[in-house]
């Protein structure tokens, strides 16, 4: 019998129902025996507090980095200082970086990086309030690292864009799996 949250999966991926996202990635990681960690920089632990939000999480979810700062960037997942200033903390490249540090540093099947500009402030006409670049790895039965990143642009205050991109990341992680 196929679990109803996978065989939903292509509904899911479309939700905005954050029990239903974090259901659905909890049964999908459980039923694979697979690991989850999190690089949050605007969101600043929001991924990670609803993921673990959840009961027997502690089973798949490994755990989560806050790296609100570019130091903490580098420091805690070897992302280049350099690569910081060519291409700004908010760059898909970043968070490819970030996403590629949180997996090998933990040692997990799969990983999500979130790096954004939440606002009020911080936005620029490049980058204004609401950009969010995303990065999802998941280890290929070779031992790979499957690495897919991309932007979003979300409307809203502050706590608005941190929801929206909590939401964002789970639908990625899914449609990443399935």
């Amino acid at each position: 019998m196929q679990n109803s949250s996978l065989s939903k999966a292509p509904e899911l991926i479309a939700s905005s129902d954050l029990n239903e996202l974090t259901s659905a990635v909890a049964t999908a990681f459980s039923q694979r025996g697979w690991t989850l960690a999190v690089a949050e920089s605007c969101t600043g632990g929001l991924l990670a507090a609803s993921l673990t939000d959840l009961a027997g999480s502690s089973q798949w979810f490994e755990r989560g980095y806050v790296t609100y700062s570019n130091a903490a960037k580098a420091a805690c997942l070897q992302v280049s200082p350099m690569l910081i200033e060519a291409e700004g903390a908010v760059s898909e490249a970043v968070a490819s970086a970030m996403v590629l540090g949180a997996q090998l540093g933990s040692g997990v099947t799969a990983a999500i990086s979130i790096t954004g500009i939440a606002g009020p402030g911080g936005g620029t006409p490049e980058k204004p309030v609401g950009t969010v670049c995303f990065g999802w790895a998941v280890q290929g039965a070779d031992a790979s690292n499957r690495i897919t990143t991309t932007t979003a642009h979300f409307l809203g205050d502050r706590q608005s864009v941190r929801q929206q991109a909590v939401l964002f990341a789970l639908r990625g992680l899914l449609q990443s799996i399935t």
